[in-house]
Parts: structure tokens; sequence; C-alpha cells
């Protein structure tokens, strides 16, 4: 299996220098690397992924096991790049931001990975994050060997490769599960709030739950009551579910108190 996703993942770069070296053609090749890098991208979802090392911006050595226990949202860069990367860290940052508003600080975790193993170091990794103001706890940036980026890569179903102005790659975020288990993809240098919020949102709130203690009851009505508000492009808490299942409840009590009055009389009978 690892073989075959190996062999995928140098067709989708093969075919991309080809796409780029022909004249004629190169609208057709584009989309087909596009198509390519998507198929790989999808097939990724499901997967568990390995146990990998790599390392922070203070040089400390990290697993991706650490990370396990919350969601995990990951997304790769490199620090060289003027753009794409800048531009789909800064947006990220913004959904990532409001998710924690409304999910509950501490509720996810966000790791960055540098591709670029020759030049995305620890410092370098921390120099981008600094100049974009990326301090958040639950944000981590790493550095890695190149065993350990195209492994991950290649669970991730994240396709890059080298081009004249540096590196062409998939626009990928990617959200696993407590587990280590991809969850979702979300893709573009900008999304739709909601694409990254509603996945996490089922990841906390939605996981099993005994109903018959408070935290698994609230953590239900959360799930069903955090709502995406497109007049504000924010996530509000919504009550309006949670009142209609009060005023149901009262509504059907009486019938149920009636009901099981008329059972006992027929049973005494």
């Amino acid at each position: 299996m690892a073989m075959r996703r190996w062999a995928a993942r140098l067709a989708v770069a093969i075919m991309a220098l080809q796409a780029g070296s022909a004249a004629s053609g190169t609208t057709s090749g584009a989309a087909t690397e596009r198509d390519k890098a998507f198929a790989l991208s999808q097939q990724a979802i499901g997967r568990q992924i390995g146990d990998y090392q790599f390392r922070d911006t203070s040089g400390r050595q990290v697993w991706l096991s650490d990370f396990r226990g919350r969601p995990l949202v990951v997304n790769f860069i490199y620090t060289s790049c003027a753009d794409v990367c800048p531009a789909t860290t800064a947006n990220l940052a913004a959904a990532a931001d409001e998710a924690w508003r409304a999910l509950g600080t501490g509720s996810f975790q966000v790791v960055t990975v540098g591709f670029d193993t020759r030049f995305d170091t620890p410092e370098a990794m921390r120099l981008f994050a600094g100049r974009r103001a990326l301090g958040h706890p639950d944000w981590r940036f790493l550095s890695g060997e190149l065993p350990s980026v195209l492994a991950l890569a290649d669970d991730l179903g994240f396709s890059f490769y080298s081009s004249p102005k540096g590196f062409d790659h998939i626009a990928q975020t990617t959200i696993l599960d407590r587990d280590g288990v991809v969850y979702a993809q979300v893709y573009g240098e900008s999304f739709p709030l909601p694409q990254l919020v509603e996945p996490l949102k089922n990841l906390v709130f939605g996981r099993q739950h005994d109903l018959t203690t408070v935290s698994g009851i609230v953590d239900r009505v959360k799930l069903f009551c955090t709502v995406y508000d497109p007049a504000t492009g924010r996530y509000r808490f919504d009550y309006s579910w949670f009142i209609e299942i009060v005023v149901g409840f009262i509504a059907l009590a009486p019938v149920a108190w009636v009901l099981r009055r008329l059972w006992r009389e027929r049973k005494k009978a």
C-alpha cells in the first residue's frame, strides 16, 4: 500500500514537470496534475498517520503522537514562499481563532510543517510565525528531516514538487481526529469558515458520550446549538434548538402523565 502511494506521488511530480516543460498542452497538463493531486488528497481520508519525529521552534524533539487526544489541524508551508504560504497561513489563523472562540480554547491543536527541509529550520519557522504574530499556545511550527516530511506528506495526501519559482503544491489543510486519523481535507488559500469549523465541531462535540452525565448532555447540546451566522461571518450559540426541545418536553409531559395513569389503572383492573 505504501509503495503504491509513493508511486502515485512520483507520478504526480513527473506529470507536473512534463506539463511545465511543454509549450503546448500546458493547460491540460496542469489540469491533469490538479486532478491527480486532488485524488491523492481524498484517498488519505480515513488513513491513520504514522508517528514521525520533528523539531519545534526551540529545537526540541517532537513526535506526532504528542498531539494525540485532541483533534489536530495540519498544514504545510515553505518559509521562502512569498505569496501562497503566507496567505494560506493568515487565513488559517483567522479561521482557527474563530474556531477556538466557538468551540473552546484548547479544544483542538494546529501544526504547521515546513517541507523545504534545506531551509525550513526551527529558527526559520520561528521567524515565519513571529512575523505573522502567530503565538497561540496550541499552534506549533515544526521542522523535520526529509524522511519524516515525505512520510507525513504521503500519509496526508499532500503533493508538492520543485519548480523554477520554488515549489508548487496543493493548497491543503488537513483535519485529524484525536487518534491521528485523517477526518477531512480543506482546500484553497482561503476557504469559507464552516469548512474548517464544522468538521472540528463534529470531532469536539460529536464524540460518543454517556448522555446520563452532565458533560455528555452539554456537549450534545453544543453540537447542535453552535451555528454559523453568515450575516456576521462568525459562530454563535443558538438557543432556539434547545428551547424547542424544552417546550416539546413540557408539551408532552402531561400526555405522558395521563398515559402512565391510564396504564396503572388498567393494570389494577
